[in-house]
């Protein structure tokens, strides 16, 4: 089909320029609504429980931050005339690796771009930067569970009493509105026997746990203090020294024809998060007439101190 120089191209009913349909001979014109349809996200979390105090030292994947810790010193008894005993404390250190990275790449149409009324590459953005933290929670939450400490978690949690239960593989803990409290008070027993401070401590639990609290006379008696409403990192209130959140992003795993969760809890001491947006760049597409947006970002994380994080490992009841 020859197309005379100078007039621009509509396309046929078969092409991608068409604008309409045609119902029994009549055009149907299209209409773009300058309207989007709500997105909803999962609540984040990860920025509210850990620490992130060494995330503006880091710029790409495969950065390694060296962590000193602070020594213990040795306390001993002293008599008269005694010879002291000299230390020289050492600190160790702890590495945390930047060895994950995300990216998006996206391409918007010369032809999609003229169309539009909305700055496309710009909502895009937007829904990247969702789409990260959602997909960045949900890797890391998965990871602290295997690197709390034994004393923190199972039948026998506890340093000190040694028998608290609070769920373990095959044989997870029952959760109900009627005892919810006790296992919430039980996870702060067990952060107590290790002297892990009241003040930060979190808690982030499923959407059902927070139904339970929510429908239970904890709703008044024992969230309390708090005038914050439900915020975007699903922050509920407090509990026991804890701030509570709600997440959909928890670690799961399968219990026969249950799904058992790790409720998990702690002080921000115990886990480390650094992450950097390190690119967000437009450029011309090579195959095809568009405007390529991509970013990626890198991070990390590493469980620095076991013993003040603690998990609850429970299934519905």
């Amino acid at each position: 089909m020859a197309i005379a120089q100078g007039t621009p191209y509509l396309g046929s009913a078969a092409s991608p320029a068409y604008s309409g349909a045609a119902a029994g001979g009549v055009f149907v014109p299209e209409i773009w609504s300058g309207k989007l349809i709500e997105k909803f996200y999962a609540a984040t979390v990860l920025a509210a429980i850990a620490n992130t105090d060494y995330e503006g030292e880091i710029q790409n994947v495969g950065d390694k931050v060296k962590i000193r810790t602070k020594p213990t010193i040795t306390i001993r008894d002293y008599t008269l005339d005694q010879s002291l005993l000299v230390e020289r404390p050492s600190a160790s250190t702890v590495e945390l690796t930047i060895d994950f990275a995300k990216y998006f790449n996206e391409v918007l149409d010369d032809v999609m771009e003229r169309q539009s009324d909305m700055n496309l590459l710009s909502m895009w953005a937007d829904d990247a930067s969702e789409q990260f933290k959602i997909v960045i929670d949900t890797g890391i939450l998965a990871l602290i569970p295997a690197g709390i400490s034994a004393d923190n978690k199972g039948a026998t949690s506890g340093i000190k009493s040694n028998d608290i239960n609070l769920g373990q593989a095959a044989a997870p803990a029952t959760v109900t509105p009627l005892n919810i409290l006790d296992y919430i008070v039980d996870m702060g027993t067990v952060l107590d026997e290790q002297n892990i401070p009241e003040t930060g401590r979190w808690l982030v639990v499923p959407p059902w746990v927070a139904g339970m609290i929510k429908k239970s006379d904890l709703r008044n008696a024992s969230i309390s203090g708090d005038g914050v409403s439900l915020l975007r990192n699903g922050r509920l209130g407090m509990i026991d020294r804890f701030t509570m959140y709600c997440s959909n992003l928890l670690p799961t795993a399968v219990e026969g024809a249950a799904t058992a969760v790790h409720v998990l809890a702690g002080h921000p001491h115990g886990l480390t998060f650094a992450s950097q947006i390190s690119k967000v760049e437009t450029m011309r597409s090579e195959s095809t007439f568009g405007t390529l947006l991509r970013g990626l970002q890198v991070y990390g994380a590493k469980v620095l101190d076991g013993i003040a994080l603690t998990e609850l490992y429970a299934v519905k009841g």
